[in-house]
């Protein structure tokens, strides 16, 4: 069972090295981020980017590119497509995007021909460490899906489920998230909440517990669900809470982040490799166990 985000390093260090490349690499965090994290042996980096600057930021920075493979393409749009063709022919294992819009980089990730589509959608998935919390906690989509409709819900969980089972979370509970813990017709989030419960009920979504609506003191507080009466495997003890939409996901994962002091890894799934998305907002070290979270699985 994953405690700590830091065990992701050791999961990272404990199979063959992955290889990482990042698209339109002359960005100076994600570069910095990537260094650091081949220093610790948790991947081995190819840049796509405009080499001049990409050496310019080095040099700066007073970092050293030896041992990196290079390949030289200022111009973005063809960066990231370089970069999805190296994942797609297997001479990488995971996408990570750089001086480039996420637009940009999907397009390229959805590309019909050589892309890295799926069927599922493309979502993310951040893992929290709380000081709080008895154990790692997921939350999906905090990033790109606006108003999962219930297919968009169903298809974020099996991604985020089967991601963590990779990661040693067998049986993953899944919280789907409302304001309240029953079920109201007028609102279309406690519907969806239920249907995923029963979907996984029968079958329809596997390899993991679903339980919802659940308010989120429900969701993780074992105290608040007795106390409301909820007998529940989920009820506080949420291994992955699910968000009515971008909004409250958003608003969740800023609030762990600043209010609760979190330690944070996320990714974005559904394409056939993970792809990590580091903000100039995150810290060193949540860069750090994004790219090690993308590793740290066979």
């Amino acid at each position: 069972m994953l405690k700590k985000l830091s065990e992701l390093q050791d999961m990272a260090h404990a199979h063959a090295t992955k290889r990482l490349v990042l698209a339109a690499a002359h960005d100076e965090n994600a570069l910095e981020a990537v260094v650091n994290a081949s220093k610790k042996g948790i991947v081995e980096a190819i840049m796509v980017g405009n080499k001049a600057k990409i050496e310019e930021i080095a040099h700066r920075q007073g970092f050293s590119l030896e041992g990196f493979r290079i390949i030289d393409e200022p111009d973005n749009e063809k960066a990231a497509a370089i970069a999805v063709k190296l994942v797609k022919d297997k001479e990488a294992d995971i996408l990570m995007k750089g001086n480039l819009a996420t637009s940009s980089l999907l397009r390229a990730v959805l590309n019909k021909e050589w892309g890295l589509r799926t069927g599922e959608l493309i979502s993310h998935l951040a893992l929290f460490e709380l000081p709080t919390y008895h154990k790692i906690i997921g939350l999906t989509d905090a990033a790109m899906n606006i108003a999962p409709d219930l297919n968009g819900k169903a298809s974020l969980i099996k991604s985020s489920t089967a991601y963590m089972r990779k990661l040693g979370i067998e049986t993953p509970k899944v919280a789907v998230l409302s304001a309240v813990e029953t079920v109201n017709p007028d609102m279309k989030s406690t519907l969806d909440a239920s249907a995923l419960a029963k979907m996984a009920d029968r079958g329809q979504i596997k390899g993991c517990i679903i339980d919802g609506p659940l308010a989120f003191d429900n969701a993780i507080s074992k105290k608040s669900a007795e106390h409301k009466g909820i007998i529940s495997p989920v009820a506080g003890d949420a291994d992955l809470l699910v968000a009515s939409d971008l909004d409250a996901a958003n608003a969740l994962y800023k609030a762990f982040i600043y209010f609760a002091k979190a330690k944070c890894a996320a990714i974005i799934l559904g394409a056939s490799a993970p792809i990590v998305l580091t903000s100039r907002a995150d810290s060193d070290e949540t860069k750090l166990n994004s790219i090690a979270l993308a590793a740290a699985i066979n």
